[in-house]
C-alpha cells in the first residue's frame, strides 16, 4: 500500500444515526439528513454522496489528463455515476457506472483521456480491484 507523503486537505464528517441519520461537515458547509435508499424518506444515502465524490473528482483526473496533452477539456464535461448497493451470498457489495461525455472531442482522445483519468483519480484508484466499475463515453 502507498502511503501520503504530503496530506493536501483532509474531510471531516461527523455523522450520527447512520443510514437515517444527519451528516455534518466541521466547517458546516455540508450538512444534511440520511436516508436509506428507496425508503421515501427526505434525505440522501451514502451510494448517492459517494457517486457525487467520484464523479467530481473524475472530472478532475480529466482535466490533468487532458492538460498534459495540451488540450482544453470541453467546458460542458460531464460525469454520470451510479453506484448500485446489492447483496451476493448475503454480503453486501457496491458496483459503480462511470458515463463521460467529453463533447467535441475525438473519441479516440476521449477514451484515452478516460482511460488516464481512471487511473489517477484517487477514487478510482481506492475502488479498484474492490468493485466492479465499468467506464463508458456518452
Amino acid at each position: 500500500m502507498t502511503k501520503i507523503e504530503k496530506v493536501l486537505y483532509t474531510g471531516k464528517i461527523h455523522t450520527t444515526g447512520g443510514r437515517d441519520g444527519v451528516a455534518r461537515s466541521d466547517d458546516v458547509q455540508l450538512d444534511l439528513h440520511l436516508s436509506p435508499p428507496g425508503g421515501g424518506k427526505p434525505g440522501t444515502n451514502p451510494e448517492q454522496l459517494f457517486a457525487a465524490g467520484w464523479s467530481a473528482c473524475f472530472i478532475g483526473a480529466l482535466g490533468l489528463a487532458a492538460g498534459k496533452r495540451k488540450v482544453p477539456l470541453p467546458a460542458d464535461t460531464a460525469v454520470d455515476a451510479e453506484v448500485d448497493l446489492g447483496v451476493t451470498d448475503g454480503a453486501y457489495l457496491l458496483q459503480a457506472r462511470l458515463e463521460v461525455s467529453l463533447p467535441g472531442l475525438d473519441p479516440e482522445l476521449a477514451h484515452a483521456l478516460i482511460a488516464e483519468a481512471h487511473q489517477t483519480c484517487p477514487y478510482s484508484k481506492a475502488t479498484r480491484g474492490n468493485i466492479a466499475v465499468e467506464l463508458t463515453l456518452a
